[in-house]
């Protein structure tokens, strides 16, 4: 499971850096930004209902 976080953090990272680039230099107007921006809060979203999922189902153990 910690493999699965990870990578979708690196996704989410990636994803704000391709929309960093985009807003730097694309100057057509296109949407390739708001693309990003939108696959970064899609994964941020993903990710907090999987580690609610993992914890409701016990994959991820609390801590005392």
């Amino acid at each position: 499971m910690r493999y699965v976080v990870t990578a979708v953090l690196l996704g989410i990272v990636a994803s704000m850096g391709s929309a960093m680039f985009f807003m730097m230099r694309d100057r057509s107007g296109s949407n390739r930004m708001v693309k990003a921006l939108a696959v970064r809060v899609g994964l941020s979203v993903a990710l907090f209902v999987f580690l609610m999922a993992g914890y409701y189902f016990g994959l991820f153990p609390g801590r005392l």
